[in-house]
């Protein structure tokens, strides 16, 4: 395939980006997005120009830091992949590709297509977790009895890889879908009950703090994550944070 690539180069988070037209040719449909851009890499530092900055590690879908704004769609145009699992034959020969950092205020351009998402690790830190008595008291998991239900609906919610994809969807670039599913996977189990009230506070403290938005309710979020954690999980968020903030009387 021969491709019109318009990709945003920005040298940093003070410059000012533009989008910049590349040509390239000889593309086959086998490759993945990012092995496209290896190739264009390299076409670049042969003429000894800078190559794109991107974000990757993994490349197996699991990591989410390929996190890419593709022809107006975050990962691009297939559905329940990452940008690395998005593979060249979703294109067709002669296609002007358009190729963007995920765009939100908490994310923050670092250089051309990669962006500081280090705002969810802040969120994480502030209650994603579970604090385990190690005094010799503990108790072996497994011997925990936990409902099917919950435990199949806690797995789900636990595959959110935090590549931030709903929020780049979102038009009010919020992370609710995010928040509540990182919410969601301790809510459901017995192991995070005791810190309940505390961690859906201080998440979504954060979260607001850290400057997304609201949910839209339109469920592009949804419709967009690579993993495709459902809308339930913000319901169940804002049931916990109203459990949570609301005194009871005996």
């Amino acid at each position: 395939m021969n491709l019109t690539l318009k990709i945003w180069r920005q040298k940093d988070a003070n410059s000012k980006g533009k989008m910049v037209d590349y040509q390239i040719s000889d593309i086959s449909g086998d490759m993945s997005f990012l092995e496209m851009l290896d190739v264009l890499n390299n076409q670049l530092i042969e003429k000894g120009e800078e190559p794109i900055a991107f974000d990757h590690d993994c490349r197996e879908g699991i990591c989410g830091m390929c996190s890419l704004y593709i022809n107006g769609e975050a990962h691009g145009p297939d559905r329940g992949v990452t940008t690395c699992q998005l593979h060249m034959r979703k294109f067709k020969d002669g296609d002007t590709i358009y190729i963007e950092p995920f765009r939100a205020k908490a994310f923050p351009v670092v250089k051309d297509l990669a962006v500081d998402r280090s705002a969810f690790d802040r969120i994480q830190h502030a209650g994603g977790y579970v604090s385990v008595n190690t005094s010799g008291n503990t108790q072996d998991a497994n011997a925990i009895p936990v409902q099917k239900e919950n435990a199949d609906m806690a797995f789900d919610a636990a595959t959110c890889i935090g590549c931030g994809a709903c929020v780049a969807t979102c038009k009010n670039s919020s992370a609710m879908l995010f928040v509540g599913a990182k919410v969601s996977q301790y809510a459901l189990l017995p192991q995070g009950e005791v810190e309940a009230k505390e961690r859906v506070q201080n998440m979504v403290k954060q979260m607001d703090a850290e400057g997304f938005g609201n949910c839209s309710n339109t469920g592009a979020c949804e419709v967009e994550c690579p993993k495709g954690i459902s809308l339930e999980n913000i319901a169940r968020m804002n049931r916990e944070y109203l459990k949570a903030t609301t005194s009871t009387k005996d």
